[in-house]
């Protein structure tokens, strides 16, 4: 058993604000010299990003259901060896899906700080703390924090609002020194705000000077009980996609990887002129939309790829790096551009959201979980090899193509989901 630290920064919807305020807290807290670790709950790849920046060590995911309950206490656990304080963002509103954060902090005993958005509101924000405090039962509920308000007096407002029961974290300001940019897929990527560190600061800063800012209470974590994988990947070199087109990435998978014995070589599609020395290719999921000119200019790593794939070597692409496979790619501006036309078809940006839900996937190499969140729409003549099933609704069917040794997806696998089937997809020689 291990004791740390922790607190689930949670929210009656998103858009309150948690990825602010839980970056605010880390940052504030690893300023003081502390070792803070930061988790996320369920898929996601931006918020963790800027949450990394604030506290310095790798941000990873934590879920019942896509990382499971055996991985995701294996990783509280070894965080609690290393850390004085875990922070776990939550995800869309405290009690929303199946499951929900709520349900993660209940099996952990993790304390809960909501995040309310007070701005336009007084008293209600009492009522509306009372209201997540309550709604279900054994929830470890601790206090809320205000977040946008308007003054020091709206502030003092809101915290004279809640019971006595609920503790007071503090507020942070409306301003727009510390609001974090987004784009349609969320919030805009860590490396492409110059000015993140100041957010970050001016945030730490406005919350230690509004409440006591004390570390809570330690959690008990349990240690883990699951063997560990065997090195199925051992000598094996992959080059992974990594810039600012394709930079969605658990560090998950890539520390799995890494354990299965693979050799892991970073390179940059927008800017290398050729691959590395690799066996096989992981191209992630990113925004290739936003640099549509780019990608199709450089022909050279055009190519290389296309040169690997012939050569009957192992591609994996989820999302973004699917899109690159494509004949031709068209963003929300009706510019079009041609891709690499390994994978036969099109697809075009539209305008709202097309898909976001969890999703499993029986392959021939096993059973992977992960997620799925587009805006593209994708038109091809594949039949594909299989289709996921979300643990929650059926609509959501996403499909999985495979041409020779490329398998692709709108699916963000979670390679830990399924270590063996993992290892799979990338091992050179035949499937």
């Amino acid at each position: 058993m291990r004791h740390c630290p922790a607190l689930l920064i949670a929210a009656p919807a998103s858009g309150q604000g948690k990825t602010t305020v839980t970056a605010a807290l880390a940052r504030l807290h690893a300023r003081q010299g502390k070792r803070v670790r930061v988790f996320k709950c369920g898929p996601d790849f931006l918020d963790p990003m800027v949450l990394a920046q604030a506290c310095g060590a790798p941000v990873y995911q934590l879920d019942l259901w896509m990382v499971g309950e055996a991985e995701s206490r294996r990783l509280l656990w070894q965080a609690a060896g290393e850390a004085d304080l875990i922070l776990i963002e939550g995800v869309m509103g405290l009690f929303d899906g199946t499951p929900s954060a709520a349900d993660l902090a209940r099996r952990f005993g993790v304390p809960i700080m909501a995040v309310i958005d007070g701005q336009a509101m007084a008293q209600t924000f009492g009522a509306l703390a009372h209201g997540l405090a309550t709604f279900q039962a054994d929830l470890p509920f601790s206090g809320v924090l205000g977040n946008r308000v308007g003054s020091t007096r709206h502030g003092e407002i809101l915290r004279d609002a809640l019971p006595a029961s609920i503790r007071w974290y503090g507020a942070l300001p409306r301003s727009a020194e510390v609001q974090l940019p987004s784009r349609h897929l969320g919030l805009v990527q860590a490396g492409e705000l110059a000015d993140l560190d100041a957010r970050l600061d001016a945030a730490a800063d406005a919350l230690a000077a509004s409440a006591d800012t004390s570390l809570p209470p330690p959690v008990s974590f349990a240690a883990p009980e699951q063997a560990r994988p065997a090195r199925l990947l051992a000598g094996v070199r992959i080059g992974v996609a990594r810039d600012s087109a394709f930079a969605f990435l658990y560090q998950a998978n890539l520390d799995l990887l890494c354990e299965l014995g693979a050799e892991l070589q970073f390179f940059s599609p927008l800017s290398d002129s050729q691959l590395p020395e690799v066996d096989s290719l992981y191209l992630p999921g990113g925004y290739p939309e936003l640099h549509l000119t780019q990608l199709a200019a450089n022909q050279a790593m055009a190519q290389a790829i296309r040169a690997h794939h012939q050569a009957g070597k192992p591609i994996h692409a989820e999302c973004g790096g699917m899109l690159y496979l494509l004949e031709q790619l068209t963003d929300q501006q009706g510019r079009s551009a041609v891709m690499l036309g390994l994978l036969p078809g099109q697809a075009t940006l539209q305008p709202r959201l097309v898909a976001l839900a969890l999703q499993q996937a029986e392959l021939p190499e096993g059973s992977l979980r992960g997620h799925t969140f587009h805006h593209s729409a994708l038109s091809s003549v594949l039949e594909p090899i299989a289709r996921g099933e979300c643990p929650n609704y059926r609509r959501t069917a996403e499909a999985v193509y495979r041409i020779g040794r490329l398998t692709a997806s709108y699916i963000h696998f979670y390679l830990p989901s399924a270590p063996s089937a993992a290892a799979a997809l990338f091992l050179p020689g035949e499937p």
